[in-house]
């Protein structure tokens, strides 16, 4: 994106519930000297969309739109405002909860249904039409009730491109698949430890390793990832708080650091932002600081590696924090109104 005077302006769109009185999609200036977010317009072209993920070259912009009857929308970014492409499409599945783009489709994870929807787009990056697919998981867990089905969480490429890998919190598993020719192909399922309910998973940086976020455990499964074999091996869980939590902990975001020496976490019961340093195979828990809000729902770094931002649901707000490079540390540097938000992405 440019300034009138051509330059290169950094912005933040903001994903947000409209049935908790969220605007929809905002857009916002980011100020790269202090990481401050100053809201410039929003659009409420979509009910609920929650989660967003930009295009490779920054030109297009992707919700799903988190409803029983789920979506996905495309918006091209041409200045401050995102103009809507065309009607949503829908997923054929219930509560799209993530999507990523990944070999020429939009693919969700749904949670409600349990499945992964691949949409195909054009070579303009709009949607091209109806789901090339539709991939229903299947399996549960011990943990009542939240168990009793799949709920798939999130699903992203691998580092290496050849993968789709979906995090499925109701079946305590994690799910390798290719696409060929808009099918989606199952590679392998991974077993994680039952009860766990993995959310969200973030990948090291040089693409060895896998860092799985456990919902229903607070706490981090660091994995072996090998891309050859699309084959993810867990090693051992840390926990993500310094001591137990009474009831549900209920960790939402993680984030790798630039350089894969820490992790950060966001728990929603707690209201933290925890951090972890990585240490070979083994990550430690370092410091949990205040989110700055209610509920983070999700995490997510500024380009530069210098500001750690959450969507903090509740209080509808997003608060940003400034990153000591030597020790990951976190120290709140400002927040801006954002009703019911729910996720950030950056240009």
């Amino acid at each position: 994106m440019t300034d009138e005077s051509g330059g290169r302006r950094s912005l933040a769109y903001i994903g947000s519930f409209t049935a908790a009185g969220g605007l929809g999609v905002l857009t916002a200036a980011v100020d790269e000297t202090g990481g401050t977010l100053t809201v410039l317009g929003a659009v409420d072209a979509v009910p609920d969309p929650s989660y967003l993920a930009l295009s490779p070259d920054g030109r297009m912009l992707y919700a799903v739109s988190e409803r029983d009857d789920g979506a996905v929308a495309a918006y091209r970014l041409t200045g401050d405002e995102p103009e809507l492409t065309g009607p949503p499409i829908p997923v054929d599945g219930s509560g799209p909860t993530h999507l990523s783009l990944f070999a020429g489709h939009v693919l969700t994870a749904n949670y409600g249904s349990g499945s992964v929807t691949a949409v195909p787009l054009r070579d303009d990056g709009t949607l091209a039409g109806a789901p090339s697919d539709v991939l229903v998981h299947k399996g549960s867990g011990p943990h009542a009730p939240r168990q009793q089905a799949p709920h798939a969480h999130q699903v992203q490429p691998d580092p290496s491109g050849r993968w789709a890998v979906s995090v499925d919190l109701g079946t305590d598993s994690v799910r390798v698949c290719a696409l060929d020719g808009g099918t989606l192909v199952p590679r392998r399922e991974i077993a994680l430890r039952p009860g766990s309910g993995p959310r969200h998973l973030a990948f090291h940086p040089r693409g060895g390793h896998a860092y799985v976020l456990n919902e229903l455990a607070p706490t981090v499964t660091v994995c072996r990832w090998d891309a050859a074999e699309g084959m993810l091996r867990p090693l051992a869980e840390t926990p993500v708080l310094p001591a137990a939590p009474d009831g549900d902990a209920y960790p939402s975001g993680i984030v790798v650091s630039p350089d894969g020496r820490f992790v950060w976490t966001a728990t929603r019961g707690a209201d933290v932002l925890s951090v972890l340093a990585l240490d070979g195979e083994e990550l430690r828990l370092v410091a949990t600081v205040p989110c700055g809000g209610t509920w983070p729902r999700a995490l997510a770094l500024h380009p530069s590696g210098r500001f750690l931002y959450a969507a903090n649901e509740r209080s509808g707000d997003i608060s940003w924090f400034a990153v000591d490079p030597v020790t990951g540390t976190l120290r709140p540097a400002g927040s801006v109104a954002a009703p019911a938000a729910s996720c950030v992405v950056f240009t």
